[in-house]
């Protein structure tokens, strides 16, 4: 059974949320949150599997809460999901950052959400190419280096890889599949995702998510953009 705990101002939402996730027999909701300080101390409490996190709350936002439950060794076990009401969300990235595994959207399709909670309770990172290709763009774009600017220094933590295993977080930091690295570098399927292990392992990643965020501060999501 995956257990999940929602986190949402909005009563509506969370009825919503709760009726639909309580319909599988697969999926629990255990705990329901009117604000991000509540949902950490449910989290605390109860231990869920998953927990959807909207992001504008009062009194502790989910980008904090977010950071809180996720930094919690006692909760290593838990996934976070962030709601957003936009594709583009000035919180998403941060919300990343701070250690969320994913995001979906507010107007999610029904099975798309349970399908997402199944995702995320089974270890993987819930990243909608389109979307994460839309943050890649804005992000490498917002503020251009000057074109007589120094190359920045390499990023330390990108001194373990090859360049091979660089290439490939560039393209994972872009939104692409496995499937989608293999076919745009000519490589196997089974090879593509050997790739991707190993940067899981060198970089010390919980999930893709985290792949993401590092191809994003090191600068290498940008890598032949333009």
């Amino acid at each position: 059974m995956i257990r999940v705990l929602l986190a949402d101002d909005q009563t509506l939402v969370r009825a919503g949320f709760q009726a639909l996730l309580d319909s599988e027999d697969d999926l629990e909701v255990v705990g329901a949150a009117v604000d991000g300080r509540e949902a950490v101390e449910l989290a605390r409490a109860l231990r869920p599997d998953v927990v959807l996190m909207d992001i504008r709350m009062p009194h502790l936002d989910g980008l904090e809460a977010t950071a809180l439950i996720t930094g919690d060794p006692a909760l290593a076990g838990t996934r976070v999901v962030v709601l957003t009401t936009f594709e583009l969300d000035e919180y998403v990235f941060g919300a990343l950052r701070a250690g969320a595994s994913g995001f979906l959207l507010k107007d999610v399709e029904p099975q798309a959400l349970i399908d997402a909670v199944r995702v995320v309770a089974d270890g993987q990172a819930l990243l909608a190419p389109q979307v994460t290709r839309r943050l890649i763009e804005a992000y490498v774009s917002a503020d251009p280096a000057p074109a007589e600017a120094p190359a920045p220094e390499p990023d330390e933590r990108l001194a373990g890889l090859t360049p091979r295993e660089v290439e490939i977080l560039a393209l994972v930091g872009r939104g692409m599949s496995n499937q989608e690295i293999a076919a745009h570098l000519v490589l196997s399927p089974l090879t593509a995702k050997t790739h991707v292990s190993r940067l899981f392992t060198k970089l010390d990643a919980r999930d893709r998510a985290q792949l993401v965020v590092l191809a994003y501060e090191t600068g290498v999501a940008g890598q032949g953009q333009g």
